[in-house]
């Protein structure tokens, strides 16, 4: 499914602030989290929003099985929760959440998140000033339980470096090579970057209408890489800021289906890579992920002597090897030749 037609009105793509009045709506999308979903809401009370008025929290279940739904409505917030009586991924759910908000901004969280004082105030402010008005994505730095910086900004993909990770080489030839994700920065600047971590991903919602949300071809995983890139392409910047922070637990659902995680990012990759890289590459990154890497997975994991992530590493071939073919058949008409 392609991105999702938002209802909006036709905008020029600068934007004019106003004064007073200005909305926010956080979206998280929900399955299996247990506690750490309540701990996310519990903080958003505690948040300073500096003027703004964050209009609803919405919580999109994705048929969770461990009842951590389950009484959201007494945490005193302005709650909404949908209920989906199938996972419908990630993508699909925040377009669900988003369709027809009139807020100003539209706030994507993790349920493994917990929000500071100032995780609101400074990027909504930061996105009102006159100067910034090119900037339709903002993240903040992200902490972990210790206290620790995720590095957690990312480049756009290329080939190069989805051969490199294939390969091994990102390892070998670090530094010297740049990878995917910007390891090498210690994240305690402020900067423009190419994409901020879905955790935290603050949008415009002018923005996010004028792209039609997020491509819900990717279940998860690049969805949100994917919408910066088309961000970057219509003229917007990514902001990453680092005077504001949220800590992140991470991987706090996706932990519990290892085999069904790694399928999904090898998709998604090849979706990426098919949509932003032509047919012609895309079928080549596709066949070098069934032919090469799932030898290279193996191997690492026989040297590691784990039979559990050997099985993991079977199962979400097996699941890929099964639904690739109608995958490369749909991108041959959708891809850039």
């Amino acid at each position: 499914m392609r991105p999702t037609a938002f209802p909006c009105n036709p905008l020029s793509h600068k934007l004019k602030a106003r004064r007073g009045g200005r909305t926010l709506k956080i979206i998280i999308v929900n399955w299996n989290t247990g506690k750490l979903l309540r701990e996310c809401l519990k903080s958003i009370r505690t948040a300073d929003p500096a003027g703004f008025q964050v209009t609803e929290v919405v919580v999109v279940d994705n048929a969770s099985s461990d009842d951590s739904a389950q009484g959201l409505e007494e945490i005193g917030i302005p709650l909404r929760l949908i209920r989906n009586p199938v996972n419908r991924g990630f993508a699909a759910a925040c377009n669900q959440a988003a369709r027809q908000s009139a807020a100003d901004y539209l706030l994507f969280l993790n349920p493994d998140t917990r929000l500071t004082h100032n995780s609101l105030s400074v990027p909504l402010a930061f996105l009102e000033q006159p100067a910034n008005e090119d900037v339709g994505i903002v993240g903040i730095k992200l902490l972990d339980n210790a206290g620790q910086v995720f590095r957690s900004c990312a480049r756009f993909l290329t080939p190069g470096m989805i051969i490199r990770k294939m390969f091994g080489v990102e390892r070998l030839f670090r530094p010297g090579l740049p990878s995917h994700f910007m390891t090498e920065w210690d994240h305690n600047d402020t900067r423009e970057v190419d994409h901020v971590t879905g955790a935290f991903f603050l949008v415009r919602r002018t923005l996010f209408e004028r792209l039609g949300g997020f491509d819900e071809r990717f279940f998860v995983y690049l969805e949100d890489l994917d919408f910066s890139l088309r961000a970057k392409h219509a003229g917007w910047k990514s902001i990453y800021l680092a005077d504001a922070a949220a800590y992140h637990v991470g991987g706090a659902s996706s932990d519990l289906i290892r085999a069904r995680r790694l399928f999904y990012a090898l998709h998604s990759r090849i979706l990426y890579g098919y949509k932003h890289c032509g047919w012609w590459v895309g079928t080549g990154l596709a066949g070098a992920t069934l032919l090469v890497e799932m030898f290279t997975r193996l191997g690492s994991a026989l040297s590691h002597v784990s039979t559990r992530e050997m099985r993991d590493i079977l199962g979400a071939y097996r699941m890929l090897w099964g639904a690739l073919p109608p995958t490369i058949a749909r991108s041959r008409s959708d891809s850039p030749s």
